[in-house]
């Protein structure tokens, strides 16, 4: 089958998968990062079939709504593309996207490497820092009825990968324990560069936050 039409059969399946997601990890946040993914590509040395199947089917069962079952998503990828008769060295590599491209707690160790999942990872990276990554943090909070902030529960940054995965903390603490450290876990020039800025806005948005919280003008 003609690679472009093996894209557009793997939108249209995204897209119907998809389309009851919770709001930070529906067809919006693939679109985003198919389209940071491309932007990224244009300055790397990538096969850029693998990296826009890669997007598209990046979050197609995450595995924070399968109650953790992280082998989920790479079998629905391989059971969708083999269908469309890609080949079986692509769908290992899309399957190994799928596992790693996820930021899991900080002391979480990648088992895998690529041209294409370095694309990829920060791609995805992108979408959940700067304003729409910090949409996406209280949206999925209110998901799981997390509360805004409690400045007696302070962050953890040395959770295993379990114990980053169960975690109820309030979602100002998720700031600290991912989102503010992606800046630096960036692999691409493009993505360093993009994710300077958002950083930025990150960090006068707590300051906002905290003075409003405290009552300073």
């Amino acid at each position: 089958m003609d690679k472009n039409q093996i894209i557009t059969n793997t939108e249209a399946f995204v897209k119907q998968t998809l389309k009851n997601a919770e709001g930070g990890h529906d067809w919006f946040h693939i679109l985003r990062v198919w389209n940071n993914a491309k932007l990224i590509s244009k300055n790397e040395q990538v096969d850029t079939f693998i990296v826009e199947l890669g997007a598209l089917l990046h979050d197609i069962a995450d595995s924070k709504f399968y109650n953790g079952d992280e082998t989920v998503g790479p079998k629905v990828a391989r059971m969708f593309l083999q269908k469309q008769g890609v080949s079986e060295d692509i769908i290992i590599h899309i399957e190994n996207i799928i596992t790693n491209i996820s930021f899991k707690g900080g002391n979480f160790k990648q088992t895998f490497t690529s041209p294409e999942l370095d694309v990829l990872q920060d791609a995805d990276r992108l979408d959940a820092i700067g304003a729409i990554g910090i949409a996406r943090c209280f949206n999925y909070g209110g998901f799981k009825n997390r509360p805004l902030y409690n400045p007696e529960i302070p962050p953890n940054l040395n959770m295993t990968k379990e114990e980053y995965k169960k975690s109820e903390a309030p979602t100002i603490n998720h700031f600290y324990e991912k989102l503010l450290l992606l800046k630096d876990k960036m692999n691409t020039k493009t993505g360093q560069q993009i994710a300077a800025d958002r950083h930025i806005y990150m960090e006068t948005f707590l300051q906002q936050f905290y003075n409003e919280w405290n009552g300073i003008k």
